[in-house]
C-alpha cells in the first residue's frame, strides 16, 4: 500500500516537496511547516488552473481560490478546504498574535497535514478521472529538529542556520506573549529572553551568505534580541535584505517610510513603491498598510480595495480596520451586516481590539452578529489578559455585577474594578468612579437583605476590595 507521500506523488510531483516538506517539520519547527502549508496550497491553484488554462487576475491566494470558484472549476466543499489551508498557513508567520502556544502551533500544524490529505483525496477523481487510492499515514518523527542542529553547527550550514533561529524565534515570541500576560507571574518573565539571545544568534551567523537571515539579522538587531537595540544597524540591514528581494524585508523598509524611522524620513512616494511590491507578493502586512498609506491621502477607495485584499488574505488587523471602514461606509457603502462579520472573523484570531468590540456588541447590542455571552466574557478576558485593557475590565466588572454571565460575582467586579484603576489615565478613572460607588451601594444593599453566611463572607470580602 502506498504511503501518505507517495500518495501526494500521485497525485503531483509538483507538490510533494512542499507537502514532505511541511510534514517533517510538523513537530520541530511548526511555523515552519505552515509556511509550506501555504506554499503547497499555491502549488494546488496553479494545478488546477493550469488543467483549465486558466489564467490568475491576481497572485494573491484568496483571489485565486475565489475565481476558480466563481469559473465553477472547484465546488464548494474544495473552496473551502483551500481556504482553511490558506487561513492556517498564514498563522504560520506570527503565532504569537493568535496567542498560540508551541502545544497548540504543533496540533494545528498536524491537523493541517491531514487536512491536506482529505483535500487531494477530494481532488483525485475530479483530476485524474479515477478513484483516489487507498494509502497509509506514517507517523511524524522528530529527527528533523536534530538533523538541522547538527547541519547548523558541524556543517555551518546558512539555511540549517536560518531555520535554527526561525524555530527558537517562534518559541520566544509565543514564551513572550505568556509572559506578558496578567496570569503569568513575575518570577517567571525571563524566560523568552534567552530564546530570543539564541535567535539572534543563530541569524548573525547565517546573515552573510543567507538574505532570509539576514533581514532576521536585522530585526533582531532592530528588537534587541541580544540586549540593546541597535535601530541604525538593523534598518540597514533590513534595507539590504530589501534591495535583494526579501518581500518581508520590503514590506518592513515600506512601513519605515510610510511612519518614519531611526534611519528613514517620511516619503510616501518610496513606502508605497515597496509596500506594493511587497503587497503583490502576497505579503499581508504590506496590503494592509498600503491601505493605510492611501487612507492617510483620502484615497479611500484604493485604502478599501488594499485592507479587503489583506482581509480576505486572513490578516486579523486588517480584517478589524475592514470592519470599521464598512461601518462608517468608507470608501464603500456602509454594510453593518458586513462590518460585524469582519469583527468576528478578526476576533476569532486574536485580534483584541475585535475581540472587545464584538464582546461588547454581544452584551448590549441586540442587532449584534450573535449573542453569545460566554465567548463575550471569554473575549473580554483575554482582552483583559493579553492586553490589560481598562476598558475591557470596567465591562467585565459591570456584567458580573449586573449577572449578564447567568451569576453575579461582586468579588471579582470589585477586583477588576480595582484593576482597573490601578492602569486607568484620568478620563477611565472618571467613568470608574460612579461604577465604584454603584457597586458598593449594591453590595450595602444586599447586606441589609441578610443573606446567607457564605453570600455575606463574599459580600464582606468585596466591600474590603472596595474600601
Amino acid at each position: 500500500m502506498l504511503n501518505d507521500i507517495e500518495f501526494i506523488g500521485g497525485f503531483s510531483a509538483d507538490i510533494v516537496d512542499d507537502y514532505t516538506k511541511a510534514k517533517s517539520y510538523v513537530r520541530d519547527i511548526p511555523t515552519q511547516a505552515l509556511v509550506f502549508v501555504r506554499s503547497f496550497t499555491h502549488q494546488v491553484t496553479s494545478l488546477l488552473a493550469d488543467k483549465h488554462s486558466v489564467k490568475f487576475n491576481s497572485p494573491n491566494l484568496y483571489d485565486r481560490i475565489e475565481q476558480l470558484n466563481r469559473m465553477r472549476f472547484i465546488d464548494v466543499p474544495t473552496t473551502r478546504a483551500l481556504h482553511r489551508l490558506r487561513s492556517d498557513g498564514n498563522r504560520g508567520a506570527h503565532p504569537e498574535k493568535y496567542h498560540l502556544t508551541q502545544e497548540q502551533l504543533v496540533s494545528l500544524a498536524e491537523k493541517t497535514i491531514k487536512n491536506i490529505l482529505s483535500l487531494i483525496t477530494l481532488l483525485y477523481p475530479k483530476v485524474h478521472r479515477k478513484k483516489a487510492p487507498e494509502y497509509q499515514f506514517e507517523a511524524f518523527d522528530s529527527y528533523v529538529g536534530r538533523e538541522l542542529c547538527y547541519q547548523a553547527v558541524m556543517h555551518n550550514d546558512p539555511q540549517a542556520q536560518y531555520l535554527v533561529g526561525m524555530s527558537l524565534k517562534s518559541k520566544a515570541l509565543m514564551q513572550q506573549e505568556q509572559e506578558q500576560s496578567l496570569e503569568q507571574d513575575a518570577e517567571n518573565q525571563v524566560e523568552s529572553v534567552g530564546t530570543f539571545k539564541q535567535a539572534a544568534n543563530w541569524f548573525e551567523l547565517a546573515s552573510d551568505k543567507h538574505q532570509q537571515a539576514l533581514f532576521e539579522h536585522g530585526v533582531a538587531l532592530l528588537h534587541g534580541y541580544s540586549g540593546e537595540k541597535n535601530a541604525l544597524a538593523g534598518e540597514i540591514a533590513i534595507e539590504r535584505a530589501a534591495e535583494a528581494g526579501v518581500i518581508e524585508a520590503k514590506a518592513l523598509l515600506g512601513f519605515f517610510f510610510l511612519v518614519g524611522s531611526e534611519n528613514f524620513a517620511v516619503d510616501l512616494a518610496v513606502a508605497a513603491n515597496w509596500l506594493e511590491q511587497a503587497a503583490l507578493a502576497e505579503n499581508t502586512e504590506a496590503m494592509s498598510n498600503l491601505g493605510v498609506l492611501y487612507y492617510q491621502q483620502q484615497q479611500l477607495d484604493k485604502a478599501f480595495e488594499w485592507i479587503n485584499k489583506a482581509a480576505q488574505a486572513g490578516y486579523p488587523h486588517a480584517q478589524y480596520h475592514l470592519a470599521l471602514m464598512l461601518f462608517n461606509g468608507e470608501g464603500c457603502e456602509a454594510n453593518p451586516n458586513a462590518c460585524e462579520h469582519w469583527l468576528a472573523e478578526a476576533a476569532e484570531q486574536g485580534q483584541l481590539d475585535a475581540m472587545f468590540t464584538r464582546a461588547q456588541h454581544m452584551l448590549n447590542d441586540d442587532s449584534g452578529l450573535g449573542a453569545d455571552v460566554c465567548l463575550a466574557e471569554r473575549y473580554l478576558r483575554d482582552v483583559i489578559n493579553y492586553g490589560r485593557s481598562v476598558p475591557a475590565m470596567i465591562e467585565l466588572s459591570v456584567a458580573l455585577a449586573d449577572g449578564v454571565f447567568k451569576r453575579i460575582d461582586v468579588v471579582e467586579s470589585a477586583s477588576l474594578l480595582k484593576l482597573a484603576k490601578q492602569y486607568a489615565n484620568d478620563e477611565q478613572a472618571e467613568i470608574i468612579e460612579p461604577i465604584w460607588q454603584s457597586l458598593q451601594i449594591q453590595i450595602d444593599n444586599v447586606i441589609a437583605l441578610k443573606p446567607s453566611e457564605e453570600e455575606l463572607k463574599s459580600l464582606i470580602h468585596a466591600q474590603g476590595i472596595l474600601a
